[in-house]
């Protein structure tokens, strides 16, 4: 009892650590966004930047110091302090528990905030938040073109523009389109946080890169119409004025005008393939385009050098360092177990996972298959629970276009016996609050189905081995065939380990409606031989089984290789800027090339992110090796081709045994929805599938009678 005690109050001293911890890092982010907000205005222009650049400049640093330590420092040590802040979170008990059950006052607020607002649209379902949030970043985008625009125009005049041979209304263009630029520079700063998979900013605030994806998208639509702005009116008065030479222009010294057309092309390159309708029609052409993204920033880089990218190196570094993270685990091939076909093409495909490696619920992996390309990485949501399989990690994947097509034709081998494949992930949600509800409702339309088995399996291990009262569930599930129906087979797993599971307090009922057919089949022609087949593979003994790429301790790591990457990187600058480039730039008439120092101080950036998560992965990697190379499963049989499952079928009546299903007809999702369950009871409302039916749920979800629902989206935009 007593050491039960101290281990309570130990988790309740972790908590108040926690919320110390995160009221500090909010104060430091404030912080510097109110920088960007003094930033555009003349006092801080006229005044204070000069006298921050005298306090802090230094032969070591250079003017580059300034700006790194306002800008870049701040944000650097909010991830580093932030993975701290979430590997305490993950071992405090009493974090969790408040985590999982948390139906206080605060809760329920934060519930009411987060209902649907906005639903019809171009940005899709917005919730109040997200209006909000939204809101203020245009204002401050708003504000800084104002100032920016305003303080500008106020020094130019007929004067200056002589000098320049330029009449007033060119000289006061010229100047309109360097402040779109410093606007875009903004903008960009923020454009590499959502999608920075691994990193700390976003589980702090309860976000995941797939779900603020399209925060990626907004934003770049931003930056490309200022960038666009900017680059039209030079253009302009070049074209007018015959400076058509300085299109070609690239100094040594300020602005290189080639390299800013350069990255501007790629701008637009990417932006152009990047639609909705383009994107969806010529997937291909837009993954591989956005590698653009490489080219785009090395030549961003050169237009404006070193010291002025270090307004937007925070998100950049945050990026790279993960990008390396994630080039290092896609090296590794992970061991594929098994596949189960179903008659409605779905795929399942069974990795092998490092023991004592756990994930949350619709948690996301990207996976490549090199036999069709070793290029595209394809996210899916993972359909098994950690909890219910330790030893097996689940993705379900959908025959829909050509990528998928080559993966089912190889699958439907039936000399197949190993198949190669690299995964990335799996990236998790910041938080699971299913246990917090008093009923769920999943309503899915086709594969969007996929989320909803992961948390239905982790429900099954509450209910079945914590003793945990979990929540009544409806799944509302709509498809076009009846060969669809064989979706809801993959809502138990395949490992044997599951068939002893009682499945009788799981309070779960399905309704399947299918679209496109008037009445059930002959049976005949839904004969189980063909419902679904079972491939196991045998795996190669370099295959790995999948684990972080950081180990069990991966935020302690990431802490560790943010800050000792970016120190070894400043004492190296610090190095070369004072021994090597400050002689010449103050001992002599020549000035150092902006361009050298941009691309010096850019592979040195590189490789102390490479050599520092190298050596962290390697170290995780050595210690880590049994799990990583452990034998293949006891469970794998011999034979390669099998009919069927190995799921008993008692096992399948308990849970799936209450399904029904109505054919010809689409579910009415608003009686369903406000007939069920009691006025009183909190029931979330999960939705995943096609946009039309996401909105149609969460405009239910925002009426005057829908009180007790809360909505939440569990599909994103990629």
């Amino acid at each position: 009892m007593r050491l039960n005690m101290t281990k309570i109050m130990g988790s309740m001293r972790t908590a108040h650590v926690l919320l110390v911890m995160k009221a500090l890092l909010l104060l430091v982010f404030l912080s510097w966004l109110m920088i960007w907000v003094v930033m555009p205005t003349k006092t801080y222009r006229n005044k204070w930047s000069s006298e921050l650049l005298s306090a802090t400049l230094s032969t070591f640093l250079g003017s580059q110091g300034t700006w790194m330590l306002i800008f870049t420092f701040p944000i650097l040590l909010i991830a580093v302090v932030g993975c701290l802040y979430l590997h305490l979170a993950e071992r405090s008990r009493y974090f969790k528990r408040r985590l999982f059950n948390d139906r206080g006052e605060i809760s329920r607020r934060l519930r009411e905030w987060r209902k649907p607002a906005l639903v019809k649209g171009p940005l899709g379902v917005i919730s109040a938040v997200e209006i909000g949030f939204c809101f203020m970043f245009l204002f401050l985008v708003i504000w800084a073109l104002y100032m920016y625009i305003t303080g500008g125009l106020s020094e130019v005049s007929s004067g200056v523009a002589a000098e320049y041979g330029e009449k007033l209304w060119e000289a006061k263009l010229y100047d309109v389109g360097l402040q779109f630029g410093l606007t875009g520079n903004m903008c960009v700063a923020f454009l590499f946080f959502p999608v920075a998979r691994g990193s700390s900013l976003l589980p702090l605030i309860g976000l995941t890169s797939e779900s603020s994806i399209r925060y990626h998208v907004w934003l770049g639509h931003l930056v490309m119409a200022l960038f666009t702005a900017h680059g039209l009116c030079y253009l302009i008065v070049w074209v007018i004025n015959g400076r058509i030479y300085e299109l070609v222009k690239w100094g040594s010294v300020g602005i290189s005008n080639i390299a800013g057309e350069v990255a501007l092309l790629c701008g637009l390159a990417m932006w152009a393939v990047s639609f909705p309708r383009f994107r969806r029609s010529m997937f291909e052409l837009f993954f591989y385009a956005h590698y653009l993204y490489i080219p785009f920033l090395l030549f961003y880089l050169l237009h404006i050098g070193f010291s002025a990218f270090c307004l937007i190196l925070p998100g950049v570094y945050l990026f790279l360092v993960d990008r390396f993270l994630r080039l290092l685990q896609s090296r590794r091939r992970v061991r594929l177990l098994s596949a189960r076909l179903l008659q409605s093409e779905a795929m399942e495909l069974n990795f092998a996972k490092a023991p004592g490696f756990s994930y949350n619920p619709t948690s996301v992996v990207f996976i490549t298959v090199p036999s069709i390309s070793s290029l595209q990485w394809h996210p899916f949501t993972v359909s098994s629970s950690s909890s219910l399989e330790p030893e097996n990690l689940s993705i379900v994947i959908k025959k829909s276009g050509k990528w998928t097509h080559k993966l089912f034709e190889q699958l439907s081998q039936p000399s197949l016996q190993r198949l190669e494949v690299a995964v990335e992930g799996p990236y998790s949600p910041g938080s699971i609050d299913f246990l917090s509800y008093d009923s769920l409702i999943f309503v899915s339309g086709g594969s969007g189905i996929t989320p909803f088995i992961s948390i239905i399996r982790e429900l099954i291990h509450h209910s079945a081995t914590l003793s945990t009262k979990t929540p009544t569930i409806l799944l509302i599930s709509t498809f076009k065939t009846t060969a669809d129906l064989t979706m809801l087979d993959l809502l138990l797993p395949i490992s044997n380990a599951t068939t002893t599971t009682n499945f009788s307090q799981l309070q779960l009922q399905v309704m399947a409606f299918v679209t496109r057919e008037q009445q059930a089949p002959p049976p005949a022609a839904n004969g189980d031989a063909e419902a679904k087949k079972l491939i196991y593979f045998n795996p190669d003994p370099s295959d790995a089984a999948l684990a972080p790429v950081l180990g069990p301790n991966g935020w302690l790591w990431l802490a560790a290789v943010i800050s000792s990457s970016f120190l070894a990187f400043l004492l190296l600058i610090g190095i070369l800027t004072r021994y090597y480039i400050y002689p010449i730039d103050d001992n002599t008439d020549e000035v150092f090339s902006y361009t050298k120092r941009a691309l010096l101080y850019l592979l040195v950036m590189c490789w102390c992110i490479a050599a520092m998560a190298g050596l962290a992965v390697l170290w995780n990697k050595k210690v880590n090796c049994k799990e990583l190379r452990s034998p293949a499963p006891a469970m794998m049989p011999k034979n390669l081709w099998t009919l069927g499952g190995e799921i008993e079928s008692e096992p399948r009546e308990a849970l799936l045994g209450g399904v029904k299903v109505q054919y010809g007809e689409r579910p009415n999702l608003k009686k369903l929805l406000l007939e069920f369950g009691d006025k009183s009871s909190i029931i979330g409302v999960m939705a995943s599938g096609p946009s039309s039916l996401r909105r149609e749920v969460a405009a239910i979800c925002s009426s005057t009678l829908a009180e007790n629902l809360h909505y939440k989206s569990l599909s994103f935009t990629w």
